[in-house]
């Protein structure tokens, strides 16, 4: 047999594990700052859910893992996190709006795989469920920044709104019933170029003179300013322009710089107002790190009700965020051990000194093989574990132990309370 993984999975060794980790560790407590709360649902959702109006559309069910259980009923796995906490709302109807949720899993999708695309990858999603004005999509959006920021990553934020790109289809002579697939054609724009998106809405039966208006309308350069300025005049009334201007206000309040761009659509079906993504800068990675927008009618419509929840969020791939971070900080950190424990033929007390470290929430490794001070060391340095400490029965006789600093090769004789107030 041969040994392979699953097309579009991966594993992750130490020095990977460690570094996802810290870029988790980094969401939720930034998560936390702006007063979400933890949630969690299932791998498996009923697929007549995943696959229920105004949830991920036709192109997402295509990607869909598809699968029955023993009593012959559909099931998939989840492919986002906004489905199954929509359905979470739906089933708690007693929740307090607004209600503001992170959460941290792996999704799944049977897609195409590229650099940055993989089948089975972990997400980050913040939601505000129950406002219904803009300064929802505008918190959603300062905390994605946020989170960037203390990431360190250098990140353009395009925004828009579905309300505005369905005015300019309108104003282009498109039907309502066919904004849906138009739209899916549109959000091909900055990856694939112009004449292929040209191209794909000929093969739909959009006549030439409409593809040109909509190329025309949305590709238009300028400041934020201008571009409202310039669509002004031909979407007179627009209920979608008038959200971006909202939208743009309580940003600038928020002090967070955002690029306006009309062709941004996002190719998820469930979208009803603003729309936003996260781009890397001079990255390997081309595609974004994040991206969400509005959502008013898919947990209503999982309740078969009339009732309005409003809805709002962004979604973080972590594993596209792990590329663009290890991209920049060249990480080369392979063990948690912030110190690294070599008894020289002093095994029992090295083990009690280990104790007393690890009560301090230190996190200790030490040499179990009975190896010589040389072989240890290159162990360690090998780990990039910072700190070494010698136990030999000289350093025991003066009870104290020897600290050595493997970044600088410097050495102290200290006691254990001393080492302990030195790393922690």
């Amino acid at each position: 047999m041969k040994l392979q993984l699953p097309k579009g999975t991966r594993d992750f060794p130490p020095e990977e594990k460690i570094v996802r980790d810290k870029i988790v560790e980094t969401l939720k407590n930034c998560f936390e700052l702006f007063g979400y709360s933890p949630l969690e649902t299932p791998a498996l959702e009923r697929y007549e859910v995943l696959s229920s109006k105004y949830t991920g559309g036709d192109e997402i069910l295509k990607e869909t893992f598809k699968l029955k259980d023993q009593g012959n009923r559909d099931l998939g796995l989840k492919y986002d996190l906004t489905v199954p906490m929509c359905r979470f709302i739906a089933m708690n109807p007693q929740i307090k709006l607004p209600f503001k949720r992170y959460q941290i899993q792996t999704v799944w999708r049977d897609g195409p795989t590229a650099a940055g695309r993989y089948r089975e990858f972990l997400q980050g999603d913040i939601d505000i469920v129950g406002c219904k004005s803009v300064i929802a999509d505008a918190e959603i959006i300062s905390a994605t920044d946020f989170v960037f920021k203390k990431l360190e990553l250098d990140i353009v934020i395009k925004i828009n709104t579905r309300k505005l790109l369905n005015d300019i289809l309108a104003y282009c002579g498109v039907k309502n019933k066919d904004f849906d697939t138009i739209m899916l054609s549109i959000d091909k724009l900055e990856k694939f170029g112009e004449k292929i998106v040209r191209d794909e809405l000929i093969e739909k039966g959009v006549k030439k003179e409409i593809i040109r208006k909509i190329i025309e309308t949305i590709t238009i350069k300028g400041t934020n300013k201008e571009k409202i300025k310039k669509i002004k005049p031909i979407l007179k009334n627009s209920e979608g322009l008038k959200e971006i201007e909202e939208l743009l206000n309580y940003l600038d309040i928020l002090d967070v710089k955002v690029d306006f761009d009309v062709s941004l659509a996002r190719g998820l079906a469930y979208y009803t107002g603003p729309i936003y993504e996260f781009i890397p800068k001079k990255s390997i990675i081309k595609t974004s790190l994040a991206g969400g927008g509005r959502y008013d009618e898919m947990i209503g419509d999982l309740l078969g009700s009339k009732k309005e929840y409003p809805a709002t969020g962004v979604s973080f791939g972590v594993d596209r965020i792990y590329d663009a971070y290890v991209e920049k900080k060249k990480i080369k950190q392979k063990t948690v051990a912030k110190v690294y424990i070599i008894p020289i033929k002093t095994i029992n007390q090295s083990l009690n000194i280990a104790k007393k470290l690890r009560e301090k929430n230190i996190k200790v490794d030490i040499d179990l093989l009975d190896r010589g001070p040389s072989k240890n060391l290159q162990y360690a340095n090998s780990l990039g574990i910072p700190f070494v400490i010698f136990i030999g029965d000289e350093e025991l006789k003066q009870n104290k132990v020897k600290l050595r600093d493997m970044k600088t090769g410097k050495e102290l004789l200290l006691t254990v309370e001393e080492v302990i107030k030195k790393l922690k």
